[in-house]
This record gives structure tokens, sequence and C-alpha cells, in this order.
């Protein structure tokens, strides 16, 4: 007889960062009912997806399932976790269960998606469980740098799993609920046959600090600007928002706003009550007619995003604002890897403006949302475990996690994306390798990783572009040479000459001595107008660029 087991299968979020989505299944082998904690997205560079909207996770394999798929489940709402809910929904079927912060976030994606914003249901925190097939699961409040994060306890017939989620372990957050050591403990009491930790910081030694930690310094910083102070944060770092903002008002500044995320928010903190006040605002529009001295504004775009507020501001004006020299930057975040050109330019672009930029080199103006390993081993000592499975974190980050388990004397399970483990084996196994990869989000259309698509568009951003046009009569005759069009390529080559016209003349040469049987075969034609005009270029201007071909027939 097969017993059931439970199962662990992330599909995204281990072995990286961003884009988390994590299924958990219990019953019989290859019939287990399942669920799925956080369906986020990442974000695209233009090294390794130029032109990409969004990263999503491939749910193919979940997708196979949908039948057996109980419920969504979503621990807090950052971009990372909750981002692809709507892009999925259609293809999933299955209900979200959330608190109301996180709700009021997806409810407006699954809106602005055309699904029914009553997909998405509201929960109560701990001790209220919501039964999801032979799942109970509960959200225990965790501290982040997002309202109304939570752990999860998902309770199965074979023990107790704790998702970590993302957490920090700070007592006085400024907004949102405290680390509540006591809760933790109890929750652990019967013991917990594993726990799903973040691992973002694992490599940081020092204990990490409180939010509480960073307002008296970005209020001695603002208090002594002489100008316009302008500050990015994360948008959905609320407590942070507000820091800066009554940070603001204390120093006489009206406050404003700018940037859709961020107003969007703050809006969310109000209407689902995890912001009691925020400072009084003012729009753009008043804010340009008041003396800069009693302006603060607070922008997004704190990673160097191209159409963030930071950005447009360091281009020069933003919703008719502009920052001059004797302004005031403030970079309350951290950048993330990755982002560290984007931010840099922005620097650059106010350092010419003559705007004094601020940063958190020293560590006085940003405080991580993430445990740090301390933190981490204080979860451990927590919760005692049988088994620790790391999660959320690049590769190294998952295997240094485990050393840290393993030496401690708790077994550590390293699991990236794709491992079915079996957590109720004798000893924790993969018991199957799953397909994983990336969607591309292309515009309004989602793509495979190995469409091709977004490999094309770093060939031809490598490499240029040639579209080589040839007519040809009923007869196979050519109806005047072979003409080109060319993109990302130098114009004159080694010999001079323009390149268009080394190319036309080499390929009009070619068709010139062909046989007529090549010509009336398209297939052969094309390939060989392909490698003449990549042999050409590449003797003119040392590069074999992607090449298409149009061959035009004449009745």
């Amino acid at each position: 007889m097969i017993n059931e087991r439970v199962i662990y299968l992330p599909l995204g979020g281990a072995g990286e960062v961003g884009m988390n989505a994590y299924v958990y299944g219990y019953g019989k082998p290859g019939k287990e009912k399942l669920i799925l904690v956080d369906l986020g997205v990442a974000f695209p560079d233009m090294d390794t997806s130029p032109g990409v909207d969004l990263i999503l996770p491939d749910i193919s394999w979940l997708e196979a399932r949908k039948a057996d798929l109980e419920a969504v489940f979503v621990t807090h709402a950052h971009e990372d976790h909750v981002g692809a809910v709507a892009h999925y929904y259609g293809r999933l079927g299955a209900p979200v269960y959330t608190r109301a912060f996180t709700a009021n976030i997806a409810r407006r994606k699954m809106a602005e998606h055309g699904h029914p914003e009553k997909a998405v249901k509201v929960v109560s925190p701990w001790p209220k469980m919501t039964q999801a097939g032979p799942f109970k699961v509960g959200f225990v409040p965790i501290s982040h740098s997002i309202p109304e994060s939570s752990a999860l306890v998902i309770d199965t017939p074979k023990g107790r799993l704790l998702h970590s989620g993302d957490f920090k372990i700070d007592t006085d957050p400024g907004v949102g609920e405290p680390f509540d050591h006591a809760l933790f403990e109890d929750i652990a009491k019967d013991g917990v046959l594993a726990l799903m930790c973040d691992s973002t910081n694992v490599f940081s030694a020092h204990e990490g600090r409180s939010e509480a930690t960073v307002g008296p310094e970005i209020e001695k910083l603002v208090a002594s600007a002489k100008g316009m102070v302008a500050a990015t944060t994360f948008a959905s770092n609320v407590a942070r928002v507000l820091t800066l903002a009554e940070a603001g008002a204390r120093a006489g500044r009206s406050v404003c706003l700018m940037g859709r995320a961020m107003r969007r928010m703050v809006e969310a903190s109000v209407e689902t009550g995890v912001l009691k006040k925020f400072p009084p605002t003012v729009s753009p529009e008043e804010a340009k007619t008041l003396p800069r001295e009693s302006v603060m504004l607070i922008v997004t775009g704190s990673q160097g995003e191209r159409r963030a507020a930071s950005a447009q501001l360091a281009n020069g004006k933003y919703q008719g604002i502009k920052l001059k020299e004797g302004d005031t930057f403030l970079f309350s975040s951290k950048t993330i890897p990755g982002n560290e050109r984007g931010v840099i330019r922005i620097i650059n672009q106010f350092s010419e403006l003559g705007v004094d930029v601020v940063d958190d080199t020293s560590g006085r103006y940003h405080v991580s949302g993430h445990a740090n390993r301390p933190d981490i081993e204080m979860m451990h000592d927590l919760i005692k475990p049988q088994m620790v499975v790391p999660m959320h974190g690049e590769h190294r980050h998952l295997r240094e996690h485990v050393k840290i388990c393993n030496a401690k004397g708790i077994r550590g399970v390293l699991a990236v994306n794709g491992m079915l483990m079996d957590l109720t084996a004798q000893t924790p196994v993969v018991a199957e390798h799953v397909e994983t990869g990336r969607t591309y989000l292309d515009g309004s259309v989602q793509v495979g990783a190995l469409d091709g698509v977004v490999r094309d568009r770093i060939r031809m951003a490598l490499n240029g572009h040639v579209a080589v046009n040839i007519i040809l009569d009923e007869d196979d005759e050519s109806l005047g040479d072979p003409w080109c069009e060319i993109k990302g390529l130098a114009e004159t080559g080694s010999s001079g000459a323009p390149l268009l016209d080394v190319l036309e003349e080499d390929l009009s040469q070619f068709i010139g001595r062909s046989a007529r049987k090549l010509r009336a075969d398209d297939d052969k034609l094309e390939d060989e107008l392909r490698r003449i005009t990549r042999q050409s270029a590449l003797g003119e201007i040392g590069k074999k660029p992607e090449v298409t071909v149009i061959i035009s027939r004449m009745s």
C-alpha cells in the first residue's frame, strides 16, 4: 500500500531572488491535493531580457494539475510574491487567500486584467485557519518591509509546516505588526515537521536593525537641508514612506508624493487601516508654486527605473518640478544587485544639476526587511523544526543556510526550483525533477523562455540586423538587383565604401552567376543570400549580423 506524503515544490524563488512560487501537496504520489504559496514576478534587465516587461514563473506543471489545486495563499504584497496572481488567474482559476492590505493590492491587479475581484478572499490573522482540501492554513503576523506580512502555518495530516515568508525580527517596525517571539514559540510547541525559511541575508553576520533606528537620522538630514528635499524608497515600504513624510512635516515642509506606485501604496494603507494617519500632502501642481525650502518630495524609482519619478527628475523635470543646485536627494533604500548602473546613472545626472545626493553607504538611512544570519538562527531556535528547507535566495544563499543548519545539528535540505521534495520520507528526498523556467510578459503577450523571442532580440542587439529583399519573376529571373536595409550597423566599412553598397554588390554578383535551379528553391536561395550577407559584413565591419531574407515572386 502506497502511503500519503507531503510534498514541497518550488517553481520560483529557490535559487534566485524574486518570482516566488511554492507548491505544497498532500496525498498519494501523483494524486496529491495542492496549494500554492505566493505567485510573484521578477524584473527584466537589458543584458538578459531586453524589452521584456515582466518575468513570470513557468506554471505549466501546476496548470496541468489545476483540478487538484485547492487555493493560492499570498504572504504579502511585494511584487515578487503577488505580481503574477492576476496574470495567471485565468490559467489556474483557484481562489486567492490573503490579508486585507495584500488583498487591496491584489484586487486592483485582478480588476486591471478583467478578473473578478471577489476571487481574492480576505482572511483574518492567526489563530484563524482556512481549510483548503487536506490543508489548514493560518496567517501569522511577521515583521517585514511592507504591511501585514505573514508567515504561514500549514497543517497537514502528517504534521505542521511553517513557511516563514519574507521576514525580519523587528519588535518596533513603526507600521505593521512587531515580531512576537512568544507567538512563534507557541505555534511550535507541539512540533514542526519543516520550516521553509527566508535566506536573503544569510551572509550578513550582524544582527538586523529595527526600522525605528532610521527615523531620527532622516529627521536630522531633512531638518538641516537648505533647498528642496526629495527622497526615494521602495513604495511598498509604507513605514519608511511615513517616516519620510513625518520628517518633512516636522521640518515645516509640504509633502508631495510623486509616482503612481507611491500614491497607490499609501491609499491602500489608509483604506485598510494600516495607516491611521498620514501627514497632509500637496499635489505636484501646488508644490511647484511653493518656496523650494518648504517642499519635501517622496518619489518612486529607488532602483534606477527609467520611467519612475527619480529618473524623470534626474533628466531635468517631472510634472513641472525641477531639482536645482543646493537641493538634496536622498536614497533611503538599498540598491538591489543588478540595479547599480541605473542608480549610479541617476546619481551622476543629479550631480550635474548641482543636487547633493545622499545614499545609504553609511547605513544610517535604510534597514533591510530581511533577517540577517543571527535572526535566521533565532527563528530556527524558536521553531525547533525537524528540518529546515531554505528558500528565497540564490543558490549560494540556500547552500550557506544549509551549512548553518547542519552545524547546529538541524537537518538542512537544499531544494532549488524544480525539485519535488518528499518531506515525509525517512530522509527527505527529491522524488521528482519538474521542468521549471521563465515566462516573459512582452507587451500584452506571454512568451516562453524557449520560444526564441528574447533570444532573437539579444542577437539583434549584439549583432545588428540586415533585411535583404529580392524580386523574381515566374521564370526565376531577378527583376532588378537585390537591395538591403540595415539597422544597428556601421554605415561604412574597412573598404571606405558604404556598407549597403558593398552588400548589394556582392548579392547582385551572386544572383547573376547563380543557377536557375537554386533560384527556384526559396529555402536554398534564402540560406545562400543570408550566408553571403553575413560574410560580406564580416569582411567590412568585423561582425556577422542577423539577416532576414524576403523573396517576392511575380506571376
